[in-house]
């Protein structure tokens, strides 16, 4: 990014954005003296503490402790990143951004308008003129209002309307051959999506990177999706979390499902904390994503084995990410889109209120393979059971030896015995620690990488002992994008122990990526890596006083008389001792 111009935008933006004009848009405010107050749309709340200030340009809420200027209130409300509020708010206020990031991407903007040309089509013919993609969608149950709300489109049967259109918009074949749109042939082009409903897949920037195609009537395949290319990556992204965001970061909870429809149809329910993972197995990329939100995840899978096959394997990262994850059990229907048009929103939330923890649902789905009545089968089932036992968390392994004994009648000892003897599968000890760098809610990520976070990456490389972070410091070591992505991908690439840098790379974005490339060129003095990793680690600490330092401020120059006097005490009472720490 480039640091001058960018800051020239940000302070523009500003000088002609008015925060309450922003945040009254989605936040009925009322004035409260000098200030405008209402609901916080980050948590429930039933009595207001919502606080916005005309005359300071921020917000806080007393209740939640979220706190910032109009870029954090965009970033959190509509789940941006930085980047993105920027592009948001610039896009409305007609500012340019040109040479606000530096070094960007030219090809891989060109392909999102190449998206976004494709996507206007398809929109188009789903509503100009009668077509059977309507048709079906309105049989579906679905209105107009989500239909508009989520772009979805059509395109028709014919070989080559979408090539077409394309091309008179000035757009080279080589370019739709890329994403999939267009494949060539002997006998020329031919459009890849034909007699479909389609589904624009939206990255959390609002960027079109993909689509997915539901066919009309019978046919082969069901669904097709837009190939992997520069701009779509399955593993990365969720299908609706564009929409759906906010929701779930409002829930603190999102039920992640299978499909396109089931995403719809919720949605249209009411059931708004709604993702889908692009019909693959999830990914760890994917759950590092959903721990941006929340690390509170419901999936509602399909009813039939291939559905439960894919809960156990999702449940399984899950948990390995720290995650609490439930599966729910649809009773009626074979998916989620079926049970909740036949019995509705509160018929599906009471699904989730009895929904199965981790360690209930991989147990009884391992017991279906038993038949716990046979001695034999009893004790397979046992002995298979306890391995999963060795997965878990002592304190939940320790709640489901007591379930396990009552339920095949073997001692509670006998269990533990052997659960002590250990094994040779996975245990909980020698499970990777999950990445705790997600981004939190209330903080604005960095634009760039910091110094600090280049350093820590390099002593990482260099030493593994360095991987492990001072407990304190562990959710506020890598706050920029790229450190995050860059820390996380050396973690993985790492697992057994030295850190491949062409499988970082492999990972990364373009912009991670170059920060990578710096990285590898830093040199660390001989001798020095320990002080430097008690520099690292000091300078990190320091920087997490001082934000906390200004929240609190911020907080206590925004209270008024409604805020109780006991609370602006405490308030005072934790400035105190973050100046004290500051001081020492």
């Amino acid at each position: 990014m480039s640091g001058n111009n960018q800051t020239n935008i940000v302070d523009e933006i500003k000088s002609r954005c008015n925060i309450v004009d922003i945040i009254g848009r989605v936040v009925p405010l009322k004035r409260a003296g000098s200030n405008y107050k209402g609901i916080c749309p980050f948590h429930n709340e039933k009595t207001p503490s919502f606080v916005v200030s005309e005359t300071k340009q921020i917000f806080t809420c007393f209740g939640c402790g979220a706190t910032g200027d109009l870029f954090e209130f965009v970033m959190r409300y509509y789940n941006l990143d930085f980047r993105g509020a920027l592009e948001m708010l610039a896009k409305e206020y007609g500012i340019s951004l040109e040479g606000a990031f530096s070094g960007g991407n030219k090809h891989n903007e060109e392909l999102y308008e190449v998206n976004r040309q494709a996507a206007r089509f398809f929109y188009r013919a789903m509503r100009e003129r009668a077509n059977p993609g309507y048709t079906y969608m309105k049989n579906r149950g679905i209105s107009e209002e989500t239909l508009n709300r989520f772009g979805i489109g059509y395109a028709d049967d014919s070989w080559d309307s979408l090539y077409h259109y394309l091309r008179n918009q000035g757009i080279e074949d080589e370019k739709m051959i890329e994403l999939g749109l267009v494949s060539k042939s002997g006998k020329g082009h031919f459009d890849k999506f034909r007699g479909r409903v389609i589904f624009p897949i939206q990255n959390t920037r609002g960027k079109v990177i993909g689509f997915g195609g539901r066919i009309i009537g019978d046919g082969e395949p069901k669904y097709l999706n837009s190939p992997e290319s520069p701009v779509f990556k399955k593993k990365n992204n969720l299908y609706g979390l564009n929409l759906t965001g906010s929701d779930v970061r409002r829930e603190d909870a999102i039920v992640l499902v299978e499909g396109y429809m089931d995403v719809v149809s919720l949605y249209q329910a009411g059931v708004r904390n709604v993702s889908a993972s692009l019909g693959t197995a999830l990914t760890e990329n994917q759950v590092k994503l959903i721990k941006r939100y929340t690390k509170n995840v419901f999936l509602s899978y399909d009813a039939d084995q291939a559905g439960q096959k894919a809960a156990l394997r999702g449940m399984e990262i899950l948990y390995g990410e720290n995650c609490n994850a439930r599966v729910l059990k649809v009773t009626e229907g074979k998916d989620p889109d079926e049970f909740v048009k036949k019995n509705g929103k509160s018929a599906f939330v009471g699904l989730m209120d009895e929904a199965l923890p981790y360690g209930d649902f991989r147990l009884g789905y391992l017991r279906n393979g038993y038949d716990i009545d046979d001695s034999q089968q009893r004790i397979e089932y046992t002995e298979a059971a306890i391995d999963v036992l060795r997965g878990m968390k002592p304190v939940e392994a320790d709640i489901y030896i007591k379930k396990l004994a009552a339920e095949t009648g073997i001692s509670e000892g006998a269990i533990r015995s052997q659960y002590s003897a250990g094994g040779s599968g996975d245990t909980y000890a020698s499970r990777p620690p999950a990445t705790i760098y997600e981004e939190r809610s209330g903080e604005k990520a960095e634009a760039d990488m910091p110094l600090v976070e280049k350093d820590l990456i390099k002593l990482m490389m260099l030493d593994a002992s360095f991987r492990e972070l001072p407990e304190d410091i562990r959710e506020e070591a890598f706050r920029s994008e790229q450190g995050r992505s860059i820390y996380e991908s050396l973690m993985a690439a790492s697992a057994d122990g030295a850190a491949d840098p062409a499988k970082i790379r492999e990972m990364l974005g373009e912009e991670a990526a170059e920060c990578f490339a710096d990285i590898e060129e830093m040199v660390i003095p001989a001798g020095r890596e320990q002080e430097m990793f008690e520099d690292c680690t000091a300078k990190i600490r320091r920087e997490m006083l001082k934000r906390r330092e200004h929240e609190l401020m911020i907080r206590l120059s925004m209270a008024d008389d409604d805020i109780g006097q006991e609370e602006i005490e405490a308030l005072m009472k934790q400035l105190i001792q973050i100046q004290k720490e500051l001081k020492n």
